[in-house]
């Protein structure tokens, strides 16, 4: 059974058709690669998802329930779906701990002591134990993903979502969030990545989207999309990223 259900998923903007009509099923322990051109409706998906945009029409179900329909269901909703963004999205005023207890304080109501915990190890799982009392103006761009995605993993979601959480990161810091996301994705997570680190994508995910005006264009295994894609579209994505490299 799967765990996301989305079917008929639509989005405007304006005169613009960002979604149109999107099916996707999601199953416990999938790791799926979200590829396409800018514009391609990637980042909107994710955010429809977990309802920072609310879809036009279409239904999202989690374990074959509708969700979303009602405003009282979208805090419970939220924590059960993460989300990791491309800008990090972190409280400068906060200190790395106090950033991933902010959701376990005013969201599940943990006792400070819990939440600290709780946070302690998260900071830990990313390699960042000694960076607990830092603010975010002192980390590193990758150092500062790296709290986010321990924020995200503190709520114990049962579904990740990564909207490109390395596209805004120096070169040199791009690996140390990529090696949190791969051992993530060890562990068995059920995780949706969009990505332009599609070597990374060949390796990590077990399915790989193309997205193209707003649907799934092409789909499958890392090797028949990346590598063996039949769509003439897929194939013009790719060569326009030779840069690439299925190795390592």
């Amino acid at each position: 059974m799967s765990i996301l259900g989305v079917s008929g998923l639509t989005k405007r903007f304006g005169q613009a058709d960002v979604l149109r009509g999107l099916d996707l099923e999601v199953a416990p322990g999938e790791r799926i690669a979200i590829l396409g051109a800018s514009g391609s409706g990637k980042s909107t998906l994710l955010r429809c998802l977990n309802f920072m945009e609310m879809p036009d029409s279409g239904t999202v179900t989690l374990d074959g329930k509708i969700v979303g329909r009602r405003e009282s269901e979208l805090i419970q909703v939220r924590q059960r779906i993460g989300m990791v963004f491309q800008q990090f999205n972190l409280f400068p005023h906060m200190t790395a701990i106090g950033n991933v207890m902010e959701g376990l304080r005013t969201v599940r109501r943990f006792p400070k002591a819990e939440a600290q915990a709780r946070a302690e190890k998260e900071l830990a799982r990313v390699g960042l134990a000694d960076k607990a009392a830092s603010y975010p103006a002192h980390l590193s761009g990758g150092q500062k993903q790296r709290v986010a995605i321990a924020r995200a993993l503190a709520m114990e979601p049962e579904l990740m979502l990564f909207d490109e959480p390395t596209s805004a990161l120096d070169p040199e810091l791009v690996g140390e969030v990529l090696g949190v996301i791969r051992t993530l994705a060890d562990e068995g997570r059920t995780m949706l990545l969009v990505t332009h680190e599609l070597g990374f994508a060949y390796h990590v995910a077990t399915r790989v989207i193309f997205l193209a005006d707003g649907v799934i264009h092409e789909e499958g295994t890392p090797d028949q999309v990346l590598v063996h894609p039949t769509k003439e579209r897929t194939r013009a994505f790719l060569a326009s990223h030779k840069e690439y490299s299925l190795q390592g």
